[in-house]
């Protein structure tokens, strides 16, 4: 029997299809019924994982991502985290596969965590799985990636697996960069990884994470804010497949300024021409080798399918986050900024990243940039939300943007934000769209919103990421398209189900 309530089934009804006021440049938006992708947990009776009396939250599903098959647009994948701790990670990443263009789906999962299958003999050997990250490469196959950690023992590492049917079964996982977690000479932490298949050409497949190395003793975890005064580091790392995924190159450092400074959030974009682009959040807690400090939103580029990468990063501009926080309360909560997003207009080459930043109001909204040259120079940030402003400024907030573009070069990007919130217990949030037809460096060219949540939800009923507080919807969302349609799967709370707090919905928004 599925977990699902008669009020959550209702949540799959059509939804308004009327939207707020266009602007001079966009038509209106006709947002679908909202399909519910997430079942019950295949993981509720594994009892593996518990560190420091965490809390699971069995039922509960974050942080997902989304991809279509350019060779059968029919077919979808979803990745999620499954059954999220209350202090990092998740039982397993669930994989809910579409074969009718998203209005029906069913789950597998790959062996990245023990309570997915992982073995020793299999390489999954794992306590937990978390980042979820799927990309289809233009001649199907699908790749699928996993942060696998054992907070036991501190082990932890970056693995792939690949499904040649649409994401119905996957491969044993493979192992990019596996670390001891301090048992050896030096600390070392793999994280925030992604996979992005190459559009250009099936043999070529891209992993990028960060990797955090302190001296011997000192964890990623026990630092607060995760640095203090002793050298640490975290470089971007990365692996390759260059024939289709039978072999993978071995995980190399491809960019390292200095000890105190890092990024986080790395994702590579492919331009039509092939070259690479990576995106990340790149910070500096002591002046590095140009005299510079603070964080960055920054990219390096590849010209050759990442076999070599630029040595200096181009900035695309200051990130200047200060993260979400529950407007009721102020409790910080688990949606803190520095994680960009990308996409590339295929016709064109134009890239388009985004994040959450302060500089417009004082509190997170989201700014988007824009290159028309490949990454070398980028427009100025605008605020591309379009949440009304209020003289509550904590209302105002906007977080965990996602951008894509469709096949008519239309922009959209997604986001949350509290505009619902009201003096009533809880705080109302919800998720919506906004695109732009073209000159989207011109904030006055955004517009046509959408609401994409059925309801406004509370957040304070979401899984609490970090001890009590911390409530947690996911670094990330998905987002990607059909022709000119855009497809976001998102997270919603379910009110008033402590028994399953979250699921993954899916949509399809268009003219």
């Amino acid at each position: 029997m599925r977990k699902k309530s008669m009020a959550l089934k209702a949540a799959s009804v059509l939804i308004a299809t009327a939207v707020m006021a266009s602007t001079a440049n966009a038509s209106s938006f006709t947002v679908a019924p909202l399909t519910l992708i997430s079942g019950p947990s295949p993981f509720a009776g594994c009892t593996i994982g518990d560190f420091n009396n965490a809390t699971n939250y069995v039922n509960a599903e974050e942080e997902p991502w989304l991809d279509i098959n350019p060779a059968n647009p029919n077919n979808l994948i979803a990745v999620w985290q499954q059954d999220r701790w209350s202090n990092g990670g998740a039982h397993g990443l669930v994989t809910g596969v579409s074969h009718n263009g998203g209005l029906s789906w069913s789950e597998t999962f790959a062996h990245f965590s023990e309570c997915a299958g992982g073995t020793v003999a299999n390489g999954g050997d794992f306590e937990r799985s978390s980042d979820p990250w799927v990309s289809f490469a233009p001649n199907g196959d699908a790749y699928q990636i996993s942060l696998s950690v054992s907070f036991s023992t501190g082990e932890n590492g970056v693995l792939v697996s690949k499904s040649s049917n649409g994401g119905n079964t996957w491969s044993e996982p493979v192992t990019l960069k596996r670390d001891s977690g301090g048992r050896d000479s030096s600390f070392a932490f793999n994280d925030k990884e992604s996979i992005t298949a190459d559009p250009t050409n099936a043999n070529y497949a891209y992993a990028v994470w960060d990797r955090f190395v302190t001296p011997s003793g000192t964890s990623k975890a026990s630092l607060p804010g995760y640095f203090n005064s002793r050298s640490f580091r975290e470089p971007v790392w990365f692996a390759r497949t260059t024939d289709g995924g039978a072999t993978w190159e071995p995980a190399r450092n491809i960019f390292d300024q200095s000890e105190f400074t890092g990024t986080i959030g790395n994702q590579i974009a492919v331009l039509p021409n092939g070259d690479l682009v990576d995106i990340f959040d790149q910070f500096f807690l002591t002046k590095n080798k140009h005299g510079l400090r603070g964080e960055n939103i920054a990219v390096i580029r590849s010209t050759d399918k990442g076999a070599t990468w630029s040595r200096d990063s181009i900035v695309v501009d200051k990130s200047l986050e200060i993260g979400a926080f529950d407007p009721d309360t102020g409790r910080p909560i688990r949606a803190e900024g520095g994680i960009p997003d990308i996409a590339v207009d295929r016709a064109n080459g134009n890239l388009y990243a985004v994040w959450q930043d302060s500089r417009f109001s004082g509190v997170d909204e989201v700014a988007l940039s824009m290159s028309t040259d490949g990454g070398f120079h980028w427009s100025a940030p605008i605020r591309v939300n379009q949440t009304p402003r209020s003289s509550t400024a904590a209302d105002q907030q906007a977080f965990v943007p996602a951008v894509h573009v469709a096949a008519d070069g239309t922009v959209a990007v997604t986001y949350y934000d509290f505009r619902n919130n009201d003096a009533s217990p809880g705080v109302p949030t919800d998720y919506w769209i906004a695109h732009c037809h073209a000159d989207c460096s011109n904030a006055a060219n955004w517009g046509d919103e959408a609401r994409l949540s059925s309801t406004s939800f509370d957040l304070e009923q979401a899984p609490a990421a970090r001890g009590p507080f911390g409530f947690f919807l996911g670094d990330y969302e998905g987002l990607t398209s059909s022709g000119n349609n855009f497809l976001p799967a998102f997270i919603q709370v379910n009110n008033g189900n402590s028994a399953n707090r979250t699921d993954v919905f899916f949509t399809s928004v268009g003219p």
